[in-house]
């Protein structure tokens, strides 16, 4: 069933129709089959929409909880700071937020927020707890280290983001939420992005549900594969941004609610490609922002270097399909996914940005990989 589509014409925009219309029945599939509800994809161009099309029970004038793609877009606020000469990543964080340096953490530096390399991937943090600031910097002083900063890579799911969009709001003067709205949305004429969602547009978000069978331990075994570590980003956590409250609150690490047209409009503007004409971020910038900086430090489940650069996943080498892209990208694609099979990402090499976005949350994490990289190949290719 489709819900909503955009005619577009692609003879002058440099991508192909038959493989757009390849992509676009890859991504209804599940929907057909009813696994999802629904599903969004939007794939951009030279700063323009070449396809946006939404199936299922849902428009394209719905809006997606994007989790973790979230993370990117705290990043490039953080940019912006950094190429205004306002943050320097080799900083230590203490030195902004002084509330933080107690239990051995004075020493991390603003560098291994962005890096999930700060060694504290489990500190808690509710994310009401946001809207009182004295709560804020209590948890901020609570936390512990689970290992030495700079040691290891562990994928710090939302604290390491709570403490950049911090560190922003102190350099800016501005509320988190405003400044992604003034510095992002508003110059790349994107009024759907949110990070901290306005209560008058929650109706418009399409509803998180979890869909499929949960694999089991001798599922896992017998794939011969590690199974997936228990961590904060549960059922339970997920299914939270159905509630107001927290839809609300601007959750750095993973609370953007926006749609597909706005992920990958928001990554052609990183590229120089905006609807303005207008650069926000100069090319030295994203060089700086876009480089690795984790070296040869790996994932814990697959054994592979992580390619971390400043709060962004690089595609890299041919394990790139293990780090969320498709084989098909180039090795300079960068971008980052997140819960529930969100996508999110530009490939320099071609100038194509996608953004994929579905309200259903596959609990088997293998078939749900297996639609990213499906996905992510052909949006890959649809340039001429």
């Amino acid at each position: 069933m489709q819900g909503d589509s955009v005619n577009i014409d692609t003879a002058d925009a440099g991508v192909s129709q038959k493989k757009l219309d390849e992509l676009l029945t890859r991504v209804r599939q599940e929907v057909d089959e009813g696994l999802l509800p629904s599903a969004q994809i939007a794939v951009a161009k030279n700063g323009k929409l070449v396809a946006f099309e939404t199936f299922g029970a849902a428009t394209n004038d719905s809006l997606y909880c994007v989790f973790s793609s979230t993370k990117a877009i705290t990043s490039a606020a953080g940019w912006l700071l950094i190429q205004e000469g306002k943050l320097d990543i080799h900083q230590k964080v203490s030195e902004l937020i002084p509330e933080f340096s107690t239990n051995d953490k004075q020493d991390i530096r603003i560098e291994q927020l962005f890096t999930h390399t700060a060694g504290f991937p489990h500190a808690p943090f509710r994310p009401t707890d946001w809207n009182d600031k004295a709560l804020r910097y209590q948890r901020f002083s609570g936390w512990t280290l689970n290992w030495p900063p700079g040691s290891r890579f562990e994928y710090h799911a939302t604290s390491s983001m709570w403490v950049i969009a911090e560190i922003i709001e102190r350099l800016s003067g501005e509320s988190f939420t405003d400044y992604v709205r003034t510095h992002i949305a508003e110059p790349l004429n994107l009024p759907d992005l949110y990070v901290g969602c306005p209560e008058d547009q929650h109706h418009r978000i399409a509803e998180i549900s979890h869909v499929g069978k949960p694999m089991t331990s001798e599922d896992y075994a017998s794939l011969g594969i590690a199974e997936p570590p228990v961590t904060e980003v549960t059922e339970e956590a997920l299914l939270g941004f159905n509630n107001t409250d927290i839809r609300k609150v601007p959750v750095p690490g993973g609370g953007g609610i926006m749609s597909a047209a706005e992920l990958a409009l928001f990554y052609q503007g990183l590229i120089g490609n905006t609807q303005s004409g207008e650069t926000i971020w100069s090319k030295e910038t994203i060089n700086m922002a876009t480089t690795v900086l984790t070296g040869g430090m790996k994932d814990m489940l697959t054994n592979t270097p992580v390619n971390r650069a400043l709060g962004v996943v690089v595609a890299g080498d041919d394990n790139r399909n293990l780090r969320g892209f498709g084989h098909t990208n180039s090795a300079n694609a960068f971008g980052h996914g997140g819960a529930g099979g969100q996508i999110a990402w530009v490939d320099p090499a071609t100038g194509i940005s996608v953004g994929y976005c579905t309200n259903g949350h596959d609990r088997n994490p293998l078939r749900q990989g297996r639609r990213s990289i499906s996905i992510s190949n052909r949006a890959a290719v649809c340039a001429d």
